[in-house]
């Protein structure tokens, strides 16, 4: 096992163990749906730390991804892993979260921004390119809903952030919902460029049903009654995709060169799992919850 791969690995058992510490007392206020919603951001920060980790070890192998007009690409790389870190030990220790989530919802957008669109004209048609840049808006979307959810109630600023954030994060489960209907051999989740392994059995009604459920859960959190259920089936269903699809991937390829990667896969699927828990959070702000159809 690479240094890399074990650095995200064991950053990552750590935000977890931490994050449940102490979460424990808001998890034991929490009913319902609620239960699970309140470990959105211990989820997030596990992610968050995964690739924390990556962007401090292979900070070489990232590096040509930074703009190039952007001078000191090395100083960036280790610049956005010292701001996943911060955003992650925010979540987990729930200091200070009115700061940290948007401006984790700004650094993903500026990535969308700096990075994904100016490669628009060449890539306009390229499956992979929308995927990336609707997912990188969605995990901005989640953040925004969850820094409008710490707002004060009465401040329109945060019923906005909680709309926005929310809409962007339905609008990505339609699209990638009707991703897995048109490329059901792709890995479910995130519709990536990886094939689903032939060890998989069904891989297209896998694909079906995981579609299916992003579509309604998409259209679950535009109606009001609906928003909180609809984040928490959407993120357990993406979690249970962590843990039972992507974690036996990464087992098989942990010694190969593929190791790398496959810690990826599991943390943007654990990622965009948190994304949608955190697209429940607020619901309780009216403005928020306005339904968008009846």
């Amino acid at each position: 096992m690479s240094i890399e791969v074990f650095g995200m690995i064991g950053s990552g058992i750590a935000a977890l163990l931490l994050g449940l510490f102490f979460v424990r007392a808001r998890f034991r206020k929490a009913s319902g749906a609620g239960r699970i919603l309140i470990l959105g951001p211990v989820f997030e920060a596990v992610a968050l730390a995964i690739f924390a980790a990556e962007h401090f070890l292979a900070a070489h192998d990232l590096m040509p991804i930074v703009p190039r007009w952007l001078p000191g690409p090395l100083f960036w790389t280790y610049f956005v892993g010292a701001a996943l870190l911060a955003a992650s030990i925010s979540f987990i220790t729930w200091r200070h979260v009115n700061l940290s989530a948007p401006l984790l919802a700004l650094l993903f957008l500026i990535i969308v921004v700096t990075i994904d669109l100016p490669n628009l004209p060449q890539q306009i048609h390229e499956r992979l390119f929308w995927t990336l840049v609707v997912r990188e808006t969605a995990f901005a979307g989640g953040a925004m809903v969850l820094a409008g959810s710490v707002l004060p109630s009465e401040r329109l600023a945060g019923a906005t952030l909680i709309l926005v954030g929310r809409v962007i994060v339905a609008c990505t489960f339609v699209f990638y919902a009707i991703e897995h209907f048109l490329f059901p051999l792709f890995v479910p989740g995130v519709p990536l460029e990886k094939m689903t392994p032939s060890w998989v059995p069904a891989p297209e009604l896998l694909a079906y049903l995981v579609g299916m459920t992003l579509l309604v859960a998409g259209v679950g959190l535009l109606i009001r009654r609906t928003i909180r259920i609809a984040a928490a089936s959407a993120g357990a269903m993406l979690l249970l995709l962590t843990v039972f699809f992507y974690m036996p991937i990464l087992a098989m390829e942990i010694h190969t060169s593929l190791a790398v990667e496959g810690v990826n896969y599991v943390g943007d699927t654990l990622l965009f799992a948190a994304t949608a828990l955190l697209a429940g959070f607020g619901a309780d702000k009216q403005m928020a919850d306005a339904p968008l159809c009846s």
